[in-house]
């Protein structure tokens, strides 16, 4: 017995919480240089680099600045789009003319979560602002561009609301959103896909495939996300960044402004220290939404 629309999607947000935070806890460190890296690309020669001085300059504590933001923009993200994302699959069955329990392509569920990765950038963008400025804080205080505070999440949100109201939570949206849209495309299509490959190869239904082959296809997701909307990310850091201060550019003026002094290479800048993380991080993050999903479903068997 299929569960009310009501009950599926709480189901849902809580398996997506489940492996929003599964996911940030099985990468945070690495996240933490990739947001380093992309600010500050002439500070380190590498990702190993960034590690290693961050360990030295302020300690274990430093790779997992910012892990509480981390954890909210992961669960508030996570919930949001898991929960859109079965939304987003009946709008496009009735967009396609199916009946309401049609099984989807991987197509169709590529479609449906990039639809949903506008709802769940309403929620990450003031999250991960605070994530990306708290990650940045010693090197923004080492260059001079703003003076020595305190890197606490809430004196980063009083900061913002002192200086800029309730809209600097905001401060790149447009960008988070560009982002989001083609890159869980290619979130959901090549998990969905290789979950697909894992079934027909064991000649068994996605659903049983095994943790193995779950994390793989949740890691090649992720890989498949970040190789195709990086440059964007990058610019969405710098915007998040060095917005503290004052008014940044936009983002066709900040992209343009890397590329043209700092070159494209610039636009790639922590793209190891992710793909590294991608593969443990978004295996982590499917694995506990379908193993949570699965269970919280059988009570509906």
């Amino acid at each position: 017995m299929a569960p009310h629309p009501v009950v599926q999607a709480i189901i849902d947000l809580s398996a997506g919480a489940i492996g929003g935070a599964a996911c940030v806890f099985s990468g945070q460190p690495l996240d933490t240089a990739k947001v380093k890296m992309q600010t500050f690309p002439k500070m380190y020669r590498g990702f190993i680099h960034c590690i290693s001085s961050t360990y030295k300059q302020v300690g274990l504590r430093g790779l997992y600045q910012g892990t509480t933001p981390a954890l909210m923009a992961n669960i508030a993200e996570n919930s949001v789009l898991f929960m859109s994302y079965g939304f987003c699959q009946q709008v496009i069955r009735f967009m396609a003319g199916l009946h309401s329990e049609a099984v989807l392509s991987d197509t169709h569920k590529a479609c449906a979560g990039s639809v949903a990765s506008i709802f769940s950038s309403l929620v990450l963008c003031p999250t991960e602002l605070v994530k990306c400025r708290l990650q940045a804080m010693y090197e923004m205080e080492a260059s001079g561009k703003i003076a020595k505070s305190q890197n606490t999440v809430w004196s980063v949100v009083k900061s913002i609301m002192r200086n800029e109201g309730p809209q600097g939570f905001f401060q790149g949206l447009t960008t988070t959103i560009a982002r989001e849209v083609p890159g869980y495309f290619c979130f959901f299509g090549a998990y969905e896909l290789s979950r697909t490959t894992f079934a027909d190869h064991m000649k068994c239904e996605k659903d049983d495939i095994g943790v193995a082959p779950i994390v793989f296809s949740g890691g090649l997701g992720g890989a498949c996300l970040w190789l195709v909307v990086y440059p964007m990310d990058c610019v969405k850091s710098r915007i998040q960044v060095m917005s503290m201060t004052g008014k940044q550019a936009g983002f066709f003026k900040t992209f343009m402004t890397i590329a043209r002094t700092e070159g494209v290479r610039a636009l790639y800048s922590g793209l190891t220290p992710t793909m590294v993380r991608t593969f443990p991080a978004n295996g982590a993050l499917f694995l506990g939404y379908e193993v949570s999903r699965k269970l919280m479903m059988k009570q509906f068997d």
